[in-house]
């Protein structure tokens, strides 16, 4: 570390560009505003003439078959969300269902806004590769119509040189199958409530007869029966069972289909608490005391109104398991999660006041009570707000942090910090200048003035970024660490 005037860092900006493909599409359920209107829909497909509907079920198929692998399964999945309206007398033919899916069915395409804040980790396979090289699995957020967030992914090859070679995108997008856990943890359920003050007599009387380890469907057969025999004042329990469900839909799992590329899936919101979107996603492959290997990301689901600070877990990136974090300290956005436990605790990032870094520790990944102040605006390309821009990366002179400043005219930087190896709360040296600002041909997109990333790597002595550009575009950027390292600016010096 330099200890007075810092060096000038040789930054250097790759050529490729990671952009949004509007081809790229998924389908949704479409139900109109007013669900008396979705019986009237269905009366108008069954009556059509049979000829008519056949013909229009063979146009739909020669239109949108080739857009998605398996179009009828869709339009079964999204019959079944609109069958309880379908009179009993009157079911229809084969293709008259398969109509009815698909007119309750529409196509969104997940990047047609933007493509950016990306994080990127190692490739579980590591296998068959050349000498210097490494396989990467990049996660980034996608943006649609009406800002729905999403997390989509690119795989490929980094070889000796640092060159980025991605593997070919697919024309196709997957959605997962969801379910959710199939088992709850009654005593941590409980402690949510009471973390949410949803606590009550209520909540007791439910919990009170569900075992310590309960299924969703237990769950739900309990609050049904307290709603078809009242036994407390009926509003009051309906607010309760809505708060209860909202909880338990919050953490759920998904499965991919393995044999398909990492590129056709996509992490699109599934509860009611990320309904708008879910968020800057910060992906760390975790080594934990056993040895074993698991990625981790933290994100941050968005409803419109409210954010709730979440986490993915995954050991392949075909099955996720996506659970709610907990605790007094659980709040706001940008957090990011040590790669390894440090003395016997988990570590996290934070920026709970949305304005100073901060540090926490736990002995439960789930669980976070309490943080403190690790870094404070002092800079002039900081002044407005700082927070980190994902999970810390090891060296033998300490954590490297890569950070986020906001400053005039809203335009955001990229910075770096030092944190003690054994003390992660004390930091040892931070850039006086931005690592990166936007250029002038990086300035304009959906948000202008912003370089932003969500995770870094280690590769070949550098440390290799993938950055958003105005909440639009990726580009990629390498800096040696051990520069970046000398270039920082010893804490009191």
């Amino acid at each position: 570390m330099h200890p007075k005037k810092p060096r000038k860092l040789k930054v250097k900006r790759k050529g490729k560009k990671i952009v949004g493909d509007t081809s790229r599409v998924i389908t949704r359920l479409h139900l109109p505003d007013k669900k008396d209107r979705i019986p009237k829909i269905i009366q108008r497909i069954a009556d059509l003439p049979d000829t008519t509907a056949e013909e229009l079920l063979s146009q739909i198929m020669l239109d949108f078959s080739e857009r998605h692998k398996d179009i009828r399964h869709v339009f079964e999945r999204n019959l079944n969300q609109v069958r309880h309206h379908i009179p009993r007398d009157g079911v229809p033919s084969g293709t008259k269902r398969a109509l009815i899916g698909a007119y309750f069915t529409m196509e969104y395409s997940i990047e047609s806004a933007a493509l950016f804040n990306p994080s990127i980790v190692l490739h579980p396979d590591q296998s068959h590769l050349d000498k210097g090289s490494l396989r990467f699995i990049m996660s980034l957020r996608a943006i649609g119509e009406g800002h729905v967030s999403s997390i989509v992914f690119r795989s490929g090859i980094l070889d000796r040189y640092n060159t980025f070679i991605f593997d070919p995108t697919s024309d196709y997008v997957e959605r997962p199958d969801v379910s959710l856990n199939p088992v709850y943890d009654r005593h941590l359920f409980q402690l949510k409530l009471n973390e949410m003050e949803a606590c009550n007599e209520v909540t007791a009387y439910i919990l009170d007869r569900l075992p310590g380890d309960f299924t969703y469907n237990e769950f739900k057969e309990r609050i049904e029966a307290l709603r078809a025999k009242t036994v407390f004042p009926e509003a009051r329990q309906n607010k309760t069972f809505e708060i209860m469900y909202w909880l338990a839909n919050s953490n759920y799992e998904m499965t991919f289909r393995p044999d398909h590329r990492i590129s056709e899936r996509v992490i699109f919101p599934v509860s009611k608490n990320e309904s708008n979107g879910i968020e800057d996603a910060r992906f760390v492959q975790f080594f934990d005391d056993n040895g074993e290997t698991t990625y981790y990301a933290t994100y941050t689901a968005y409803n419109g109104n409210t954010i709730l600070p979440q986490l993915i877990e995954t050991k392949d990136f075909i099955k996720f398991k996506v659970i709610t974090l907990n605790g007094k300290a659980v709040k706001n956005k940008g957090m990011a999660l040590f790669p390894r436990k440090i003395d016997g605790s988990y570590v996290m990032l934070s920026r709970q006041d949305g304005e100073n870094n901060h540090i926490m520790f736990s002995d439960n990944i789930h669980f976070w009570q309490e943080s403190k102040i690790i870094q404070e605006p002092t800079r002039p390309w900081e002044l407005i707000q700082i927070g980190n821009c994902g999970s810390p990366l090891e060296t033998d002179k300490g954590w490297i942090v890569l950070t986020h400043g906001v400053g005039p005219m809203r335009r955001y930087c990229i910075g770096a910090m030092l944190l003690d190896l054994e003390n992660p709360a004390r930091v040892i040296a931070c850039l006086e200048e931005p690592l990166l600002a936007p250029r002038e041909e990086e300035r304009e997109g959906y948000v202008p003035n912003v370089v932003y990333t969500c995770g870094a790597i280690f590769h070949n002595s550098d440390l290799v970024i993938p950055y958003g550009m105005s909440d639009i575009k990726c580009g990629i950027a390498t800096v040696g660490a051990r520069e970046l390292i000398n270039c920082m600016r010893a804490v009191g010096s």
